[in-house]
């Protein structure tokens, strides 16, 4: 990270008594923090993501979709706003290319696909898929919750996780018409509800986080020469310290802008855990967990240079920073608590550099 290089980060917030659901803050690198800069008229934007050109964020609201053109300075200028045709989203993300985006639906268990227009605005729906549910199993009624959709880096297959049916759905993606075609599931443990899903930037391996079982499942991928793609899991690994009586749900997944290191968050124990991750086998090795002083860390980022940490705290409506020493496996709280009504995600953007 360059001395020069500026940030904001964006802050998506469910809306209970302030109507403003994205929160935009100038990022003090030097010492950790955040200075609201602006706020944007929103209603339950969920979750957010960012185009892969950078020039554009959507975000999830009541009523479907919201475009934004993000401004040299981070500002975000509403572009237009598109249905999903079903209940309010919970995440969503782009292909690789900017040209579809992908919503989950937790409540009514609907992947839609949207196409992107050339100017970033969000165009009409180009497929619609709702997962099915088992009925009732062992007593436990298994019901669709699409959590998380994300395209593999080859951008040739979306993976969806489900948490209610405790399993990801590999769809192949028709990059002309927009529709999903299901090719593949990885199957998780019963009752272990696979949360959020991130790939490498090589592409080469899976992590998969889990909300009620507290752990990360990490697969490689590969597509084999037949059009068929291949996931083997290598390594699971607690979200949790060893000495944990149980009660705690996993939530986020991120990684350091290096790429170096992947952070994940517990509510219940109301902790961080930071991984280091080797570059070479795609395992990781767990550097701590520790306590994050707010309820249900729903989200947590490290900040771009690696040695700070903010956790988005959902129950006490706060955000809370921290100092980070990856060498000495350090966490320590630093300044005050920044109040923030339930704070869902967060991203880091890039505004100016030398």
């Amino acid at each position: 990270m360059d001395s020069q290089d500026h940030y904001v980060a964006y802050v998506s917030t469910y809306t209970m008594n302030d109507k403003h659901g994205i929160k935009i803050y100038d990022v003090d690198m030097k010492n950790g923090y955040f200075t609201e800069k602006d706020q944007v008229s929103l209603t339950n934007s969920s979750y957010m993501t960012i185009s892969h050109n950078r020039k554009f964020l959507y975000a999830i609201t009541d009523m479907g979709v919201v475009a934004y053109a993000i401004g040299r300075d981070g500002m975000l200028n509403r572009m237009n706003e598109a249905s999903i045709n079903g209940m309010r989203g919970c995440y969503l993300s782009t292909d690789y290319t900017d040209r579809f985006l992908f919503v989950a639906g937790y409540h009514d268990g609907k992947i839609t696909v949207l196409k992107l227009e050339e100017d970033g605005k969000v165009g009409k729906i180009t497929d619609e898929i709702f997962h099915k549910g088992l009925g009732s199993i062992a007593e436990r009624n298994f019901r669709p919750h699409v959590n998380c959709v994300k395209m593999t880096r080859d951008n040739k297959y979306l993976c969806a996780a489900d948490l209610g049916m405790d399993h990801t759905n590999v769809y192949k993606l028709d990059p002309h018409t927009g529709k999903l075609k299901m090719v593949d599931v990885i199957r998780s443990e019963i009752e272990s509800a696979p949360r959020h899903l991130k790939f490498t930037p090589d592409g080469r391996f899976l992590y998969i986080v889990h909300e009620l079982k507290n752990y990360i499942d990490v697969y490689t991928y590969e597509e084999k020469q037949d059009g068929f793609p291949v996931f083997e899991k290598i390594q699971t690994i607690s979200t949790l310290n060893d000495y944990h009586a149980g009660g705690s749900a996993a939530s986020a997944l991120n990684f350091s802008a290096d790429y170096k290191y992947l952070v994940s968050s517990n509510a219940g124990d109301n902790s961080a855990i930071v991984y280091r991750i080797d570059g070479k086998t795609g395992m990781l090795e767990k550097l701590f967990c520790l306590p994050i002083s707010g309820e249900y860390p729903k989200d947590v980022a490290i900040f771009p240079d690696n040695k700070h940490l903010v956790s988005l705290n959902h129950e006490s409506d706060t955000m809370t920073f921290f100092n980070l020493d990856l060498q000495k496996k350090l966490l320590i709280m630093h300044g005050r608590e920044l109040k923030i009504e339930k704070p869902n995600c967060i991203i880091f953007h890039k505004i100016s550099g030398s």
